[in-house]
């Protein structure tokens, strides 16, 4: 029989019906930690010992100074009562986006937990000291990398950033330690609202939600 006359599922035609029961477990607000970073730093737990597939992948969201939005899935590196942090070029476009408003957002999507959080707030880049002390934590490939790659920038082929990194390889060959590049550092986000999300049946969602106020946090349940 010809590949053509293979019949093939309508992938289009299948979409309305694909979905997920959700039912792997509930939010209450007597179940919450007494702060969101706590409350994160648990469900983040929850997942590393679930076996969750990169765990502490999130999926950043930035708008540049005409309100054009952008997503892409950046590794938070950092997590303490300040806020979120990850590590980029900072040439590259998001930290461009993030330089001309100041704030983003961030969802981790933890899909086999039937969860997921969003933290929204105002960015800052993150002290050369927090930076200097990450940069030191990653093996050498990615040190180079970072010196090789034009993060964002329009390259004519694969072969210009083999190039570059070959460039710099030779450049620091003798070199027991990469030095950060002056280009690259972390950014935070300083959470004003954190939300989290947790799938139950019939669409009937838990959204409990911090909110930052004068008097400090507070915490609200949302419609799912």
């Amino acid at each position: 029989m010809a590949d053509a006359d293979i019949a093939t599922p309508d992938i289009a035609l299948a979409l309305p019906t694909m979905r997920v029961s959700y039912e792997e477990g509930t939010l209450s607000e007597n179940e919450l930690a007494d702060t969101w970073h706590a409350q994160l730093q648990k469900w983040l737990d929850d997942a590393i010992r679930s076996g969750a597939p990169e765990p502490n992948a999130m999926v950043l969201a930035t708008a540049n100074a005409e309100g054009i939005p952008a997503s892409r899935t950046v590794l938070m590196k950092g997590l303490d009562e300040r806020g979120v942090v990850f590590f980029t070029n900072y040439t590259s476009a998001k930290s461009h986006d993030l330089m001309a408003t100041r704030f983003a957002s961030a969802t981790f999507p933890w899909y086999t937990l039937h969860r997921q959080a969003t933290v929204r707030g105002t960015v800052e880049k993150v002290s050369h000291a927090e930076t200097a002390t990450y940069w030191a934590s990653r093996p050498r490939g990615s040190q180079l990398g970072a010196w090789a790659s034009p993060q964002s920038a329009v390259v004519r082929n694969r072969t210009v950033l083999e190039n570059a990194l070959a460039n710099v390889e030779r450049r620091f060959a003798d070199a027991d330690e990469v030095p950060v590049p002056p280009h690259w550092g972390g950014w935070r986000i300083r959470p004003e609202v954190v939300e989290f999300w947790q799938g139950r049946m019939d669409r009937m969602h838990d959204r409990l939600r911090f909110k930052q106020n004068r008097d400090g946090w507070t915490v609200e349940r949302v419609g799912p």
